[in-house]
C-alpha cells in the first residue's frame, strides 16, 4: 500500500545578519574585523533567499563572531590608551612638582 504524504516543514527563520552592528563597529571600533563583519553580513541575506540555510546560519555565526571579535578589540585598545594617558598625565604632574 502506497501512501502520498507530503509532510509540511517549518520554515526556518531568517538568521541575524549582524549588519547594523558590524557598520557599528567598523566606523567606531575597529576597521579590519567591521570589514569581515560587513562581509559576512551582507552573504546571509541572500544565501537564505537561495534556500541556503546552512550557508546562511554559517555566515550569520561568522558575522557575529568577527562583529563581537571587532568591538571587544576596540573596547580594549580604548581601555588601554585611556590608561596610558592617564599614566602619561600623572607623570607629567609628578614632574612638575618637582621642577619648581
Amino acid at each position: 500500500m502506497e501512501t502520498d504524504q507530503t509532510f509540511a516543514q517549518t520554515p526556518v527563520p531568517r538568521p541575524k545578519n549582524w549588519l547594523v552592528e558590524s557598520i557599528l563597529v567598523t566606523i567606531f571600533c575597529c576597521l579590519p574585523f567591521g570589514i569581515v563583519g560587513i562581509i559576512f553580513s551582507s552573504q546571509v541575506n541572500s544565501k537564505y533567499d537561495a534556500g541556503d540555510i546552512a550557508g546562511a546560519l554559517k555566515s550569520s555565526k561568522d558575522a557575529g563572531t568577527w562583529t563581537k571579535v571587532g568591538f571587544f578589540t576596540g573596547l580594549g585598545i580604548i581601555i588601554l590608551y585611556v590608561i596610558f594617558v592617564f599614566i602619561v598625565g600623572v607623570s607629567f604632574l609628578g614632574a612638575s612638582h618637582h621642577v619648581q
